[in-house]
């Protein structure tokens, strides 16, 4: 199964309308949160990607809540939406969570979680499941520009115990398209242009 992953589309239309010529090519596309800019302009980047013909797995990023995000999707009957929730797509299992986590320092529009409300969110997740999240897990694709890490680690923790085959992220910009492994698992910061990845 080709699996295409991508994030942090921040409204970019063109970059929107280039992964759904990609995902032509795909048996499930999976977009890692920030589809929006501060709360706004989601709708229109939601209408470009739900052109695609094959499901999505979604979650929100820090741009965007799971609530805007749902309501963003209505009319997008593949799409799956997915915070501390899974779904069974093609067979595999996927498990998401979204939001800045820990808490960014962006601001009351910033969609965050503590490292603890994230453990809670975190906490039904089944081994050996697909993970999808907005933020990375603490030291893996997770260094800003100032050479920070700046990832989860109760993100970290949950693929350390569960240790999910794939995890997907975004939310920090300057590791995009980088992949690393904590384990077994395959860590994959996503960014806007797409990333393929096949699975089973």
């Amino acid at each position: 199964m080709k699996l295409l992953l991508f994030s942090d589309l921040h409204c970019d239309q063109d970059a929107a309308r280039a992964l759904v010529e990609l995902a032509k090519q795909a048996d499930v596309i999976v977009g890692a949160g920030d589809f929006a800019i501060k709360r706004k302009g989601l709708a229109d980047t939601i209408e470009i990607l739900q052109t695609v013909d094959c499901p999505a797995i979604l979650v929100p990023g820090n741009g965007e809540s799971v609530e805007e995000l749902t309501q963003a999707c209505r009319d997008w009957p593949q799409a799956h939406v997915l915070h501390g929730t899974s779904a069974r797509v093609a067979g595999f299992v996927f498990f998401g969570i979204g939001g800045g986590i820990p808490t960014t320092p962006f601001g009351d529009w910033s969609y965050d979680f503590s490292e603890e409300e994230a453990v809670a969110l975190l906490k039904p997740m089944a081994a050996g499941s697909i993970l999808v999240t907005h933020s990375p897990p603490w030291n893996c694709v997770d260094i800003d520009g100032s050479g920070t890490h700046r990832g989860s680690q109760s993100i970290r923790q949950a693929i350390e115990a569960k240790q999910p085959p794939l995890v997907v992220c975004g939310h920090v910009h300057d590791s995009w398209e980088q992949t690393d492994h904590i384990g077994d698992a395959t860590v994959i910061n996503a960014g806007p242009r797409g990333v393929w990845h096949p699975i089973g």
